[in-house]
């Protein structure tokens, strides 16, 4: 386990928008739902103004959920410490809360490409998505970004209030341009925490 891993909380310490909860369902013996299990979200933070909540994850295209196989195997990723942005063959669901906009937080936001199929959805306040081409669209509540490969890069349009989006990121194949291989990638200078995130070294 990589001695650099962040410390995660039931609380969410820098953030103040509120502690969300995970409710996960099953079966009982009679073939009735009913709730496995109820938790608050737990927090990692992953720079300034920046906190991580992995809701969930699966391992492979098509999890079993007999016996509770995909439980298990969700715990068993969380307990390795080793789980990057994408977890490959599988999917991560994942809340993320930015702090507000400043001249020393943000004010470059992290360009990156995740080698996934993302879906980020807008919880709360307004993310600029920002693309290597120049290109910035503004994302209010409710907005969705599908991103496909892309470099890309997330930021608070506020200088004031905090912003939440959930990603849900589904594990894909290298995007191909012009003959080109795009894998994963970061550009500038980042917290060596999200380097690792995006080696898949936590």
């Amino acid at each position: 386990m990589s001695s650099s891993r962040p410390e995660f909380r039931e609380t969410n310490k820098q953030s103040p928008l509120p502690v969300v909860h995970r409710h996960i369902t099953g079966h009982n013996q009679d073939g009735q739902a009913i709730f496995h299990s109820s938790q608050p979200g737990a927090w990692a933070n992953m720079g300034p103004s920046l906190d991580f909540n992995v809701v969930y994850t699966t391992s492979v295209p098509k999890p079993s959920m007999n016996d509770d196989k995909d439980i298990s195997a969700h715990e068993s990723v969380m307990d390795s410490g080793k789980l990057g942005l994408v977890h490959p063959n599988g999917s991560v669901c994942r809340m993320v809360d930015f702090g507000p906009s400043t001249a020393d937080a943000h004010a470059k936001p992290i360009m990156h490409r995740t080698e996934s199929l993302d879906y980020g959805i807008v919880l709360e306040g307004e993310v600029e998505c920002v693309l290597d081409s120049g290109e910035v669209r503004l994302m209010k509540r409710g907005d969705i970004a599908v991103q496909r490969g892309t470099m890309h890069a997330w930021r608070n349009a506020s200088s004031t209030d905090w912003a939440r989006i959930i990603f849900v990121l589904l594990a894909a194949e290298k995007v191909k341009v012009g003959g080109k291989e795009l894998g994963a990638d970061v550009e500038g200078e980042v917290p060596d925490i999200v380097k690792q995130q995006l080696a898949g070294e936590l």
